[in-house]
């Protein structure tokens, strides 16, 4: 079992108008992993979020979407020989000091991704709430296996699950995909509960239209939900 200091971390990020918020993940980011190789993948943004990334950007010149941006960001940590992969906002809403917590279960070897799971708690706004509670439900039933939080975004997985798992979807469906065709080839889901932090940033989720997208990726999953996993 490799320790910390010999892991090929990778950290994607990605990132759209945030320049306002980017530079400190990332600075809190190397603080706590300073070996890991940072991926901000900056999704077409306007505002100057390329120059708060430090350097450490893969660039869009146009709004691709949060999958798309996930995506780039995966196939550079792959590109880059990483052994595990975390994915993280780049809004602050995730604590980069929670990466040792998410990644241990994975080094332990009793999981292949882990989920950052956050409390359903009056932090979380109560449409999240529903949203986060009927997804994390419908994903156990999918997938044979208790998932606490489906729609999180700050994830650890390995590189098999980067190589194996790989959706089309551009935006925000993506992470949906994501967990549930890693649950659907198999893989080992964990969670790991982290703080829910809502700081006021403005969400680029578009509640119709994103909440469509993730709908039909569940829909592709109707005879598991009805009949459960085999």
């Amino acid at each position: 079992m490799p320790g910390r200091a010999e892991l090929r971390l990778a950290v994607v990020i990605p990132a759209y108008q945030a320049a306002a918020t980017v530079g400190a993940v990332v600075a809190r980011t190397l603080a706590t992993v300073p070996a890991a190789h940072v991926i901000v993948v900056d999704d077409g943004s306007t505002d100057g979020t390329a120059a708060a990334a430090q350097g450490f950007v893969v660039g869009h010149d146009q709004n691709l979407g949060k999958g798309a941006a996930l995506q780039d960001g995966i196939r550079e940590a792959i590109a880059q020989d990483a052994a595990i992969v975390v994915t993280l906002d780049a809004d602050g809403q995730h604590p980069p000091e929670e990466i040792p917590r998410l990644v241990a279960p994975i080094i332990a070897g009793r999981a292949d991704l882990v989920l950052g799971a956050r409390a359903r708690a009056s932090a979380m706004p109560l449409p999240r709430r529903l949203t986060n509670w009927v997804s994390a439900r419908l994903a156990t039933r999918i997938g044979g296996q208790g998932v606490s939080d489906a729609q999180t975004g700050f994830r650890a997985f390995t590189r098999a699950v980067a190589e194996r798992v790989r959706p089309t979807e551009a935006r925000y469906d993506y992470e949906t995909a994501f967990l549930l065709g890693a649950l659907e080839a198999g893989f080992r889901v964990g969670s790991v509960p982290i703080p829910t932090i809502y700081n006021g940033a403005r969400s680029h989720f578009r509640s119709w239209a994103d909440t469509w997208r993730v709908a039909r990726v569940f829909a592709r999953y109707t005879r598991r939900i009805l009949a459960g996993a085999t």
